[in-house]
């Protein structure tokens, strides 16, 4: 069962990779430059860094300070999971997060469209997740807000380390949503209205809400910890490759036009179309 919406994910894509085996290349639906993706990888990446060294420069919870903590100063919303904590829960997100942040990338390689442009997509993919990871670090190496779990009477020696104030927001979620909502875009580009379509995408957003939901279970994020981070996620995993998307191959361009009108006066101009 814990593999169960990875390996969903992985068979969803396989199965709409396949078919496109036979079909003709087609042109990158992306325009990358390395004069402009790199430096934004690496700005992001530094990002990331410092985003980490923040959370080093953290304290944990004295004793006194885990004594004070009330599940009633929690917001309601979030209230029902204070105090949860289950290692099998913990263990189960792991196998759900980090194998798909391979797998996704991985099986896109199946499609031949995909695979011949493969290096272009999997720079694409670094850019994408550094992007989830620059928000995420930025945020847990700032933001101190308790885990679940502290509310309870278990997490051992994790009470009082410095991760134990890392609960927002859900990087879990985030990292995993950034990876699948990533893939069924990419497939979606290449391959638009391709059969199977939508039991990809529909897998694409079951496999980070498992993994929130273990989040959850595991006393590690609040709902609304893994909610942010399933919208951060999911954002990421479509607005970085829709940025990267070449006019005019599938969906609105814009083209100088100029001509004589039917009274003989020139005119000039940008036409707006659409391309399908």
């Amino acid at each position: 069962m814990k593999f169960f919406a990875s390996l969903a994910f992985a068979g969803s894509l396989l199965t709409a990779a396949a078919p496109a085996a036979s079909a003709q290349r087609l042109d990158s639906p992306y325009h990358t430059r390395f004069a402009v993706d790199g430096p934004v990888i690496l700005g992001l990446g530094a990002v990331s860094a410092f985003g980490l060294y923040r959370v080093q420069q953290k304290s944990g919870l004295t004793d006194a300070e885990l004594a004070a903590l009330n599940k009633n100063d929690v917001p309601k919303i979030d209230r029902f999971s204070a105090g949860w904590y289950s290692e099998s829960a913990q263990t189960a997100s792991d196998l759900l997060c980090y194998p798909t942040l391979a797998i996704a990338p991985g099986l896109l390689a199946l499609n031949k469209d995909v695979r011949s442009h493969y290096g272009q997509i999997l720079g694409l993919y670094v850019e994408t997740m550094l992007a989830s990871d620059a928000l995420f670090t930025t945020s847990v190496g700032n933001i101190y807000r308790y885990r679940p779990y502290l509310y309870g009477t278990e997490g051992g020696g994790g009470r009082s380390g410095k991760i134990a104030t890392n609960s927002f927001f859900a990087g879990h979620t985030a990292h995993t949503a950034t990876a699948t909502f990533f893939a069924a875009k990419v497939l979606h580009d290449f391959n638009p209205g391709y059969e199977g379509e939508a039991f990809v995408w529909g897998a694409a957003a079951v496999v980070p809400a498992a993994v929130a939901y273990f989040r959850i279970e595991a006393g590690k994020h609040f709902l609304t910890d893994n909610l942010v981070g399933y919208t951060v996620g999911t954002t990421m995993g479509i607005l970085v490759p829709q940025l990267h998307k070449v006019a005019g191959r599938h969906g609105m361009s814009f083209m100088p036009m100029q001509g004589l009108n039917a009274n003989g006066y020139a005119y000039s101009g940008m036409l707006l179309s659409k391309k399908l």
